[in-house]
């Protein structure tokens, strides 16, 4: 008897696109530049300091809302960075990785009914979440080559149902990072209409060009109405950690916290004891990161455009997005199966993060936070693609 025990809410949304790719991957033995997880280890110190953690017992449940010293160390992080004044006790929490602090935060705010402004392409748990805690989705579409946000577009989708607006910056998949122009000009529309915006801001220290990720809670009148998502698996490669973080004004802090402890609880002990480490690296730290991300970018980039592709040079995060139609393939999903399983070279068919679906379907997102080997093997074997 095959029925289908899922939920009415989760059945338009079917398998992750992330597990998808990575399944074909691992079957047709390809190079796996979907997913974005590193195919390298994080810094020694920190794996170190994780290993003396659990000997030293740190074993056991943590605090429910995170291990007090981490929380204090990501409080002075915000101040060291960008200025931003976080009370440990009441405005950050641990959470496990940032997909679980944006289902968590979700879930807390949104009541069944409430409308939430997604800009698309996005990160496709947004939809999920929202329709999850009952709410609304509402698309403005950024297209493709220099993702523009349209703001009296924006602007018209709010009705007195809107609760929330939810952006990424910087963005993934396109790279795109938001100027401090556009963030005043969104704070303007979430001060008039009293809106909620939740900041996924998980890429902010991989900027590259000298383009500065400017955290949206640092605009003027924003602070009390924005929530802020991140995480240390980008910054630190440790992805498989599950490390997230939300800083938010205490209010809103306490309501993300009382669906977090009912979801996940608490977060592995030991992880947090050691990327309490993480946020004592030095600054060069930061610098070698995005000069270690910048060299990966640049080698991306020469040998899609050498091959044919029409990329968008990313100014942040590992992504990079790019449109493929002179190889003759009129749709991403198609594309990416003859990629993975002819050229042995996996990418993400970024319809998967659309509404919209014809915004993307002449697109392939491609992730470079990869060894040098893999790229240089990538690229060679995409000189097997033929443009028709």
């Amino acid at each position: 008897m095959n029925k289908n025990y899922l939920t009415t809410k989760l059945q338009p949304f079917g398998a992750s696109v992330f597990a998808e790719m990575t399944k074909m991957a691992v079957d047709n033995n390809a190079i796996n530049l979907s997913q974005g997880f590193p195919d390298f280890d994080g810094p020694e110190f920190i794996k170190e300091a994780a290993c003396e953690a659990i000997k030293a017992g740190h074993n056991q449940y943590a605090n429910t809302f995170g291990v007090p010293a981490l929380r204090k160390a990501i409080s002075e992080k915000y101040k060291k960075f960008y200025g931003l004044s976080y009370n440990p006790d009441t405005e950050i929490s641990i959470l496990a990785g940032a997909t679980e602090a944006i289902f968590t935060t979700i879930i807390s705010i949104i009541n069944a009914g409430d409308e939430v402004i997604i800009l698309e392409p996005y990160y496709d748990s947004y939809p999920v979440a929202v329709t999850m805690a009952g709410g609304i989705c509402k698309y403005l579409t950024l297209e493709f080559p220099d993702f523009k946000v349209d703001f009296e577009k924006l602007e018209s989708l709010v009705t007195k149902k809107t609760r929330m607006i939810i952006i990424n910056t910087p963005h993934n998949p396109s790279g795109k990072v938001f100027t401090r122009s556009e963030l005043e000009t969104l704070a303007a529309i979430a001060i008039k209409h009293d809106l909620i915006v939740m900041s996924d801001e998980v890429y902010e220290h991989i900027t590259f060009d000298g383009v500065k990720h400017i955290p949206t809670a640092t605009i003027d009148g924003m602070f009390d109405r924005t929530i802020t998502i991140s995480s240390t698996g980008k910054t630190f490669s440790m992805t498989g950690w599950k490390i997230g973080t939300v800083c938010a004004p205490a209010p809103i802090c306490a309501a993300v916290r009382t669906a977090h402890q009912y979801v996940i609880f608490a977060v592995a002990t030991p992880f947090q004891h050691a990327m309490i480490k993480g946020f004592e690296a030095p600054d060069s730290f930061y610098r070698e990161l995005i000069e270690f991300y910048t060299a990966k970018r640049d080698m991306m980039a020469k040998s899609l455009t050498q091959q044919g592709f029409d990329i968008v040079m990313p100014k942040g995060s590992y992504f990079i997005m790019a449109d493929f139609t002179r190889f003759g393939f009129t749709n991403d999903v198609e594309f990416c199966k003859y990629l993975t399983s002819q050229i042995k070279v996996a990418a993400i068919p970024p319809t998967s993060f659309y509404f919209n679906k014809k915004y993307g379907e002449k697109l392939v997102r491609f992730a470079f936070c990869k060894k040098e080997e893999t790229l240089a093997a990538a690229a060679d074997r995409l000189k097997n693609l033929k443009a028709k």
